[in-house]
């Protein structure tokens, strides 16, 4: 059985207009408890960008910058990296270690319909390898022990 991107992903996504302060979406992003929004642009809700906590670290925090005074536009990536809803979990792995990034968007289409993070990557190649252990324990407690 091969995971796939839509078995894992967190459908329950957190968007933000990037006209937005800052200010506003940092609280919006702490509220629903995300260290992630996806941006979006105009009345279709256009995927615009990314913004996340290191780039509120980076680029506010780290800058000094008042975070009432900035668009979250300027603060955010408009650089996106997606996957398809049926790509493989070890492809989404994969790219997100090639591109150094911890957030990966689910697009079907021009529609954004998840995202997943780091730590749902880190959590099902951990009950993978629990599986295995498993499996191996079996194996070796089922020898006879002849080599």
């Amino acid at each position: 059985m091969v995971l796939l991107a839509k078995d894992i992903m967190d459908r329950s996504l957190l968007t933000i207009d990037e006209e937005a302060d800052a200010l506003s979406a940092a609280r919006t992003m702490t509220a629903a408890k995300k260290g992630y929004a996806v941006l979006t642009r105009g009345p279709s809700s256009t995927i615009a960008g990314i913004v996340t906590e290191w780039d509120y670290l980076a680029k506010v925090v780290a800058a000094g910058v008042d975070p009432a005074s900035v668009m979250v536009k300027q603060i955010g990536s408009s650089e996106v990296h997606s996957c398809t809803p049926e790509t493989p979990t070890d492809v989404v792995a994969s790219r997100m270690a090639e591109f150094g990034i911890r957030r990966i968007v689910v697009r079907a289409g021009d529609q954004v319909v998840g995202v997943i993070t780091s730590r749902q990557v880190i959590g099902i190649f951990r009950a993978y390898i629990d599986k295995l252990t498993a499996q191996v324990a079996g194996y070796h407690s089922g020898s006879s022990g002849n080599g």
